[in-house]
């Protein structure tokens, strides 16, 4: 190893530079790099001479991940987009690295916030060379100021003393000259000090009426911007209404001229229920380095210097056949009786509510708010609860099993590829709820936790834990009827002004143990639109990839979420996708969109060249059918009857269960100046935890011992099967803890 730490902690931030081996792609294996920590950043390169000019890879600590593999190996991440697998050369230099990289991070964190708090308090500052000039002379003239003090106190106490002596002594006139003298200098001390403080009130009155001007100029300023960018949005929001009122073979919303008027920029609630032979028929371009090797599809390491761009073109053709539309009305049928398992199931034990409080009239203007956010990272910017629905990010997660039959149907299948197109369908169902849900979740505290236990009607039960706070990260696990799912769930945002994207970084799986396989992916990019002006509405666009693993390695499918256009005759919010299996056949094809049912055929028939093959499908049947939120559900934050559900008071579960958090339960009941007020008071106490916490780290670190870093209760971190990543997975004890209701490794966080 080269450098050791050059700073204990609570001094200079720790400082490293050295020889580690790093796992690559392209070579699959570990090489030679040179690693420096300096700044709150970890950078390698390939040798020591290239630090001047060719960074490898940087990777920002502050909100970063790391873990310790083994005795001499660790992995530092940034939650999915950057990930360094390194090898020490023994278990003492490892340990040396993970110390300073947990004390850098810690650091890191730690002015981020004070130049947030900095960044608010001077958001008007004066430029720094006038200011500097300014302070000075205020500097020295408050100086002048406290030599007259200092002068009047000591003649003062002298004049004191000589009338005193005056009072008691025989020789009176001199002690009457000493007297005379004493008080001359108090008056001359004392006008001094009155000319030095009219002097400093002059300078401070004309500096002050001169950055009066320059706060209030600066003001107007940023007031004209904010009225320019608020124009600008709504000129924007008008243009894109007249494309879409223009453009051909899309039926449209009514809407009116007043410009705060709300609009939709999707098509209405079962617009897009019945697909046309065009939309059966469709192109995809399948990129081929998603073709490789399951660690690739997932991204799970970091090297990225053998990128492969190249795509395989598709076409995908579908005839109508006589028997189509009785099959059709079949699935149907089927899906329909399905839907009903939410209402009403002969296994039910409990009532369950079907409706939370209305949402009270809290009128606040989003973009008054989202203005100062713009180019931050909004998971740690503290939000009002305004802007909130009552329900917690865990449990917007067990929201993605409200069609966990599709999973029960997959573990039944016996093609793979079958099974693997029902996964897809699932995989897709979970952004339903979305389509008209724009409040955010709570962010979970550090330990909170969430159980949900439906197999009494639904079939399935899940538990799901925050297991880190920077970056932010939960881990669910969820059990059904022949399958096993389970997630880690990070994401970074970028909010550019109108429009707000999330990008999650997490990978889920699932696995079907009676046939053995399992499978992964990632979730597609989320955007918010509206921010300034408009309505709000979400759309979800980019690539999926589920990968099949264990007995099904090789098979994979890719999916399309197509992004929303104006100027397209394509269904809006489509998604598309094949199924394909080892040799990179297409067995399977999924046409939909993601707010209303999927459907899917299997190919009959191949033609074309290989590089772009056409590919012939059978009769499509439908799947998965979305189940509408109830009639009047805008009046309660358009929840779902399961959402509705999910926060429903439970005897029993866990201290740390999202149920018993205060903020959200009295958000729900309509106390939101309440709830804000509780709201600030968890977070605050989450902060004093993380600072103790810290703070015990340095103290281990300066006395030469290591310091666990924080354990999950109900999770812990495994390396996943194929590769050296690690994640979160359930240690199977929640349910047991349950029911003995031994809860004694809970912590205190509400």
């Amino acid at each position: 190893m080269g450098d050791s730490a050059k700073a204990l902690p609570g001094h200079a931030e720790p400082e490293m530079k050295g020889w580690l081996l790093k796992w690559t792609n392209y070579l699959k294996g570990y090489q030679r790099r040179w690693f420096v920590l300096s700044n709150g950043v970890l950078s390698y390169y390939r040798n020591q001479a290239e630090m001047s000019h060719a960074c490898r890879g940087t990777i920002s600590l502050h909100g970063a991940l790391i873990h310790t593999v083994d005795s001499c190996t660790f992995v530092i991440s940034n939650g999915g987009t950057q990930t360094f697998h390194i090898k020490a050369a023994n278990e003492v230099e490892r340990q040396s690295w993970v110390t300073a990289l947990e004390l850098a991070k810690a650091k890191a964190i730690r002015t981020m916030e004070s130049e947030e708090e900095e960044e608010d308090n001077n958001a008007l500052a004066i430029p720094s060379e006038e200011l500097n000039v300014v302070i000075r002379d205020l500097t020295a003239r408050l100086e002048n100021l406290k030599t007259c003090y200092d002068l009047i106190s000591k003649h003062g106490s002298a004049l004191q003393r000589a009338l005193q002596d005056l009072e008691t002594g025989d020789d009176l006139a001199n002690k009457t000259k000493v007297v005379n003298e004493r008080a001359t200098l108090f008056r001359i001390s004392a006008n001094a000090m009155k000319n030095a403080c009219s002097e400093y009130l002059q300078t401070a009155q004309s500096q002050g009426h001169k950055w009066s001007k320059m706060l209030q100029h600066e003001r107007d300023q940023r007031q004209h911007l904010e009225e320019m960018v608020e124009q600008l949005a709504r000129q924007h929001s008008h243009l894109e209404q007249a494309a879409h009122r223009h453009r051909p073979n899309v039926a449209t919303s009514a809407t009116s001229d007043d410009e705060d008027n709300e609009f939709y920029d999707a098509q209405e609630e079962g617009a897009s229920t019945n697909n046309s032979q065009e939309d059966s028929s469709f192109i995809l371009k399948i990129p081929m380095a998603h073709r490789r090797g399951s660690n690739d599809a997932t991204g799970s390491s970091s090297e990225g210097e053998d990128g492969n761009s190249e795509t395989q073109q598709v076409l995908v053709v579908t005839e109508k056949t006589k028997e189509e539309n009785s099959l059709d009305a079949v699935d149907r049928v089927s899906n329909a009786s399905q839907s009903m398992s939410l209402v009403s199931t002969p296994k039910a034990i409990r009532k369950r509510r079907t409706r939370v409080p209305d949402k009270p009239n809290y009128p606040l203007n989003l973009w008054s708010i989202m203005k100062n956010c713009i180019g931050k990272e909004l998971s740690k910017i503290p939000m009002p609860v305004n802007f909130n629905e009552p329900l917690s990010m865990l449990q917007r997660l067990t929201e993605d099993y409200e069609y966990a039959d599709l999973l029960d149907k997959a573990s039944q299948c016996d093609d793979p590829c079958e099974q693997l197109a029902y996964v897809a369908a699932f995989t897709i169902s979970s952004y339903s709820t979305t389509s008209n849900r724009t409040g955010k979740p709570f962010n979970p505290l550090l330990g909170e936790t969430y159980e949900c236990d439906r197999t009494d009607d639904l079939g399935w039960r899940c538990i799901a834990e925050q297991v880190s706070h920077h970056p932010p990260m939960a881990a669910i696990h969820c059990e059904g009827k022949g399958w096993a799912c389970w997630q880690e769930f990070t994401m970074t945002t970028k909010f550019r002004g109108k429009y707000l994207q999330v990008i999650p970084l997490g990978v889920a799986h699932v696995d079907f143990p009676g046939t053995g396989n399992r499978y992964t992916w990632r979730k597609v990019t989320t955007t918010v639109h509206n921010i300034i002006v408009g309505k709000l509405w979400v759309d979800h666009h980019g690539d999926m990839d589920i990968v099949g693993e264990n007995s099904a390695t090789g098979i994979k499918c890719h999916l399309k979420y197509i992004p929303y256009s104006y100027f397209t005759r394509d269904t809006q919010r489509r998604v598309k996708g094949v199924v394909m299996n080892a040799d990179g056949q297409v067995k399977w094809v999924l046409n939909g969109t993601w707010d209303n049912k999927i459907e899917i055929a299997p190919v009959i028939s191949t033609n074309g060249t290989k590089d772009s093959p056409i590919y012939k499908t059978g009769n499509y049947k439908t799947i998965w059918t979305r189940r509408l939120p109830p009639p009047d559900s805008d009046k309660y934050y358009s929840f779902t009857t399961l959402a509705c559900q999910l926060n429903e008071w439970e005897e029993g579960v866990a201290p740390t269960d999202s149920r018993r958090r205060p903020d959200q339960r009295l958000m729900e009941e309509g106390k939101w100046d309440d709830s804000n007020a509780e709201k600030v008071r968890l977070e605050e106490a989450q902060r004093f935890r993380r600072r103790e916490r810290e703070a015990e780290a340095e103290t281990a670190a300066a006395e030469g011992r290591p310091y666990p870093p924080y354990e999950p209760v109900w999770f812990t971190k495994l390396k996943e099967e194929g590769n050296d990543t690690l994640s979160h997975v359930y240690k199977a004890n929640y349910w047991e803890c349950k029911n003995m209701q031994d809860w004694s490794k809970c912590p205190n966080i509400f």
